[in-house]
Formats: C-alpha cells, structure tokens, sequence
C-alpha cells in the first residue's frame, strides 16, 4: 500500500513539474515579442500591374481595378487590360494564387498607424510596414469566423518562408488591443492583433486569442521538443508570429 502510495506521488509530482511555467530572461521575452508576420493590407493599386493565375495554369496580368469581399476576404477580381482597357473579371473558385500591390494609400496610412505606437519601434519592422512588394494571396477553402458555411476565398499569406506546415493568413476585419496615449503623443502599448486565419494540414481556422490555448496543442503539441521549451501555460498571444517561425524550424530541423 506504502509502495502504491509513493508511485502515484512521484507521478502527481511529475505532473506538477511538467505543467510549471517555463521563465524566460528579458532578451529571451524581447525576441519573442518580435512581430514576424508580413503586413496584412486590403486595398490593391489600381495602377500597379497584378497577376492572376487560374487553376487551369493559365495566367492573366491588368490592373486590378476592383475586388468584392465578404468579411474582408476577397472572392472575385476585376482585371483591366493596360492595352485594351477590356475589363475580366474572375471568382476565387477559378483562381489558385494571385500577386498584386498594396495601394499607396494604404501603406502610408499604415505607416502613420506605425509611427503612433511606440510599441512598434521594438517589435515591428517599418520596412514591412511601408514595402513596395507585391503581395502573395491563395486560394483556400474556409468557414468565415468560424461560423460560415465553407467557401472559397482569396487569402493573403502573412508569413511568406516560413508557411511550409503552419500558413498563416491575414484577417482584414482584425481588431487590435488597446494602449494608452497621452494629450497628442504615440500611443503607449496595444497594436496587437487579436486574429488571424491559419492552416495546418487540410484544417483552415479563424484563431482569435482568446482561443489561443485551446488550439495551442493542434498548432504545436505534435513537437515534444517545442511544447517543453514553449508550453501554453509559459507563451502569450503577443509571441505568435515567432512561435509558428520558431516551431517551423525546430519542426524541420
């Protein structure tokens, strides 16, 4: 009986040791604060030539004068031709990639938002924020929010080079957390963003944090290594983006 009641408290202890937190040092925090993803944008440049590639590998180039969304994400394009003027138009369910640029009017208004959040200077990179590159969308198959029946919508991949197992796509109706600002200086703290759209495997997911947790183990829990030195008790929302970065590459060796 003694024997069986120091088993079961050696494994109880074991138990407890497993699920403590993980401390990390101030550097360690601060590299993980860093904000990975590519800036996520929702207006295309009328002006700047786009590229639209069908499924049946056939590939189509105009300006993109228009888009129709739901919920933000895009499920037709307009192309104009830049010699014919000749408008076509295509639904997402034609479409298997698209690259276009962001409008200048956005980026700037971007890089204004940028410049008002002093949280920003130690955790994103203005280079992202304000790129003359053109941006990379998929198409995917997705229940919006989570709520939706599934459909096939154009989605902007946010973490171009580390997107081989966990995909990561932009939200345009994403909300961010709040900081604080005083009189008419930047704004102290928040700028976080509270939603993504992700896929692993064949599952694409609306991931809010406050949902975080408990897809935490979908995300990450198949790397014994990773949820040892990263567990969900010890990892905040704020760290995503270098999480999935940091769990792609000690995935892949």
């Amino acid at each position: 009986m003694k024997l069986k009641t120091l088993m079961l408290a050696l494994v109880l202890a074991g138990t407890a040791s497993f699920a403590q937190k993980v401390k990390y040092t101030k550097e360690e925090i601060k590299k993980m604060e860093q904000y990975l993803f590519n800036e996520g944008f929702n207006t295309p440049s009328p002006k700047k030539t786009s590229t639209v590639i069908l499924k049946d590998g056939s590939t189509h180039k105009g300006f993109c004068s228009k888009t129709d969304t739901k919920k933000g994400q895009i499920f037709e394009v307009v192309l104009k031709d830049s010699i014919t003027k000749k408008s076509q138009t295509f639904e997402a369910d034609q479409i298997a990639e698209m690259y276009i640029y962001p409008s200048n009017a956005e980026k700037m208004a971007k890089v204004a938002k940028y410049m008002g959040n002093i949280r920003n200077y130690s955790t994103r990179k203005l280079s992202k924020t304000a790129n003359n590159d053109r941006i990379y969308f998929v198409n995917q198959t997705v229940s919006l929010k989570n709520k939706k029946d599934d459909k096939e919508f154009l989605m902007q991949v946010i973490n171009p080079g580390f997107d081989d197992i966990i995909s990561v796509y932009h939200d345009p109706r994403a909300k961010e957390t709040g900081g604080v600002s005083f009189g008419y200086g930047p704004q102290l703290g928040g700028g976080v963003i509270k939603s993504f759209y992700v896929k692993k495997g064949d599952k694409v997911l609306w991931l809010h944090k406050d949902d975080f947790e408990d897809n935490y183990d979908f995300l990450f829990g198949d790397n014994a290594e990773f949820m040892k030195k990263y567990p969900k008790k010890s990892v905040e929302w704020d760290y995503f983006s270098f999480l999935v970065n940091e769990y792609t590459q000690m995935t892949n060796g």
